[in-house]
């Protein structure tokens, strides 16, 4: 039998922006690469550019959402953090769907 999810766990659960229908922001893959690793590893930009051996600006400008996660940068980002390019590509291409709906005025 699955584990079961005891109702008690959720108390303190907010879901409030899950669940008002609001949309979430549009996240783009330089927030989940400050937020989720940089922040957490107590990593600079820079120390992270100069461990994979790119240009610092490159990595500054995704943090900052100026520059597009490219392939190439996917793979050296997966190696660098145990993750897959397709995780790093996936999270460009979700970015970008919804700049192009927002821009074209088409809904998810």
């Amino acid at each position: 039998m699955p584990d079961l999810i005891q109702r008690s766990a959720l108390a303190g659960l907010d879901l409030a922006a899950e669940t008002s229908g609001a949309p979430l922001p549009n996240i783009t893959p330089g927030e989940v690469l400050r937020a989720e690793f940089l922040e957490p590893m107590g990593l600079s930009a820079r120390a992270l550019a100069r461990e994979i051996g790119v240009p610092a600006n490159r990595i500054t400008g995704i943090i900052h959402g100026a520059r597009a996660v490219t392939a190439g940068t996917a793979l050296l980002l997966a190696r660098r953090f145990g993750t897959s390019a397709e995780f790093w590509m996936n999270l460009q291409t979700a970015h970008d769907l919804e700049e192009a709906r927002h821009r074209l005025g088409i809904a998810a």
